[in-house]
């Protein structure tokens, strides 16, 4: 067992936090559901198909890109959001190999 509470989280792991609060939230999650592979969307089409109003989704995309699981792009007027996979996969490798190698 690690001493020192403040070291129980590895550095790597900080930025990381970020995904894994914002994945807490079902309408973020139902929203990153939402992508096709290869799909960019703008906050227009979620909302669409949302049960939440346009602010709502504009408020958790927000979330969701300062996490970096999505990317966004404005192109003229609108924003495009997609998935930052790359991100996500080290994300997830991260807490992989952890386990691995803490087992």
């Amino acid at each position: 067992m690690k001493q020192n509470y403040k070291d129980t989280i590895p550095e790597t792991w900080r930025a990381m936090s970020k995904v894994f609060v914002a994945l807490g939230d079902e309408h973020r999650q139902r929203i990153l559901l939402l992508f096709e592979p290869g799909d960019r969307l703008n906050v227009g089409q979620i909302a669409a198909v949302s049960t939440l109003a346009r602010s709502s989704v504009s408020h958790h995309l927000k979330i969701l890109r300062e996490a970096g699981i999505l990317r966004a792009e404005k192109i003229g007027k609108e924003v495009w959001f997609e998935i930052n996979r790359d991100w996500l996969l080290s994300v997830f490798d991260n807490v992989s190999n952890y386990i691995r190698e803490s087992t």
